[in-house]
């Protein structure tokens, strides 16, 4: 990149040219299946992420070994033990300097040569404890996109008392975004928002039973909450709740 924008200066290159140039490295394909954004983690803050679910063992492997040296690269929905089949072909990137980490609750593969800057604080609260792998999830994506965050797990409103002492917690804290994750009726994000006044990701989760299955009457409370400043995410996205939250403190940063 930094050639390319050098022969643009230089007048060597027109800046169409430069412009086909950046469009083509910021792709990488991976034989035919897969094609790579290469230049996210640059663009975003957040590493390029690969979905291991409909991915085999083995391109999952050349995925890491091909991308890795852009700096960062994730595997999410990646189960233990499927970990535990491609551990051993990940070694030639530890030898050169890389940190590959697991994380068996948020099914989550962090390979890694550098650490990123913070820039702000969010904070994560789960309802129950069986929310709570998708709220590590959250925390690994937003740490990787450069957040301090804090967590109070099972603060559900079963017991309601719990969670206003935590809460009070992260607002003196300086915490500038909560992600709140729930399962089951999936009322706790209303309840937050309506005590705070920074904006809150609701995560609704697949916990529950009966017509709480599947995480369906969750995703509905709290879209049709009556709290105002929540947004919401797919149900069990852990990710998609952290990069939105991260994005909020980026963009305030800007200002």
């Amino acid at each position: 990149m930094k050639e390319i924008i050098q022969k643009l200066i230089k007048g060597e290159i027109s800046a169409d040219k430069a412009e086909k140039l950046l469009k083509t490295m910021q792709i990488l394909e991976l034989e035919d299946f897969a094609k790579m954004d290469i230049c996210r983690d640059i663009r975003t803050g957040v590493p390029e992420a690969v979905f291991a679910e409909g991915k085999d063992d083995e391109e999952i492997v050349k995925i890491l070994m091909s991308c890795a040296s852009n700096g960062r690269i994730m595997v999410t929905r990646l189960q233990k033990e499927r970990y535990e089949v491609i551990k051993n072909e990940l070694t030639p990137l530890i030898e050169k300097g890389f940190v590959v980490e697991y994380n068996k609750r948020a099914r989550i593969l962090m390979v890694k040569n550098h650490d990123v800057e913070k820039i702000g604080k969010i904070g994560i609260i789960t309802a129950g404890t069986s929310d709570i792998p998708v709220a590590e999830e959250a925390r690994i994506v937003a740490e990787e996109a450069g957040c301090e965050v804090l967590r109070s797990y099972d603060v559900g409103v079963a017991g309601i008392h719990r969670l206003f002492s935590r809460v009070r917690e992260m607002i003196e804290k300086d915490v500038e975004v909560l992600i709140v994750v729930a399962g089951m009726e999936g009322a706790l994000p209303s309840v937050v928002a309506g005590l705070v006044d920074m904006p809150v990701v609701g995560v609704p989760t697949s916990v529950g039973y009966g017509v709480g299955e599947g995480g369906f009457t969750a995703l509905y409370a709290m879209l049709q909450s009556c709290a105002p400043g929540i947004a919401v995410v797919n149900i069990d996205n852990g990710y998609g709740a952290a990069v939105f939250a991260s994005t909020i403190i980026k963009s305030k940063n800007k200002n």
